[in-house]
């Protein structure tokens, strides 16, 4: 009986100790700058689900300024070059062409990290064969915006 109930206690402890280790490395994965990466990449998504591209060259520039700027350099400088081209992005069309290699980016980021479980949502638009990040879990597809809002499906 006590060989059963310390083995019962090994397991919950090794558990408590892995689970905290998953949170740390999740914790660290979304330190500044990345956490400031995402918050203007999902400011990005929401004025494309309305069909605008207000404040998105903004948003757009600040990733940028973000990831070249940071010293431990968590971010790949081609996320930093993918958001200065949809800063550049002239109509919706293009900004919402531009969106598909930064959502890439991060996506990738997240997962190699295993970062952002619970938080951010990946979600994928068949019609446009695209990926896209979000917080909540009901689909608000910025590639087709207002037309098909709901178009797509969750992936994770």
């Amino acid at each position: 009986m006590k060989l059963t109930s310390l083995a019962l206690t090994l397991v919950a402890v090794v558990g408590l100790l892995s689970n905290n280790t998953v949170r740390a490395a999740d914790d660290s994965a979304l330190m500044e700058p990345v956490k400031s990466v995402l918050d203007h990449y999902l400011k990005i998504q929401t004025e494309l689900t309305k069909d605008s591209v207000k404040g998105v060259d903004e948003h757009a520039n600040a990733i940028a300024k973000a990831v070249k700027g940071d010293d431990m350099k968590m971010l790949s400088p081609e996320v930093a070059k993918q958001a200065e081209a949809l800063a550049q992005a002239t109509d919706l069309k293009a900004a919402r062409e531009a969106f598909k290699p930064l959502s890439k980016s991060l996506i990738k980021y997240l997962a190699d990290n295993k970062a952002g479980a619970g938080t951010y949502h990946e979600a994928y638009c068949p019609m446009v064969k695209a990926s896209w990040l979000q917080t909540g879990k009901e689909i608000k597809n910025p590639y087709m915006g207002k037309e098909m809002l709901t178009c797509g499906e969750p992936k994770n």
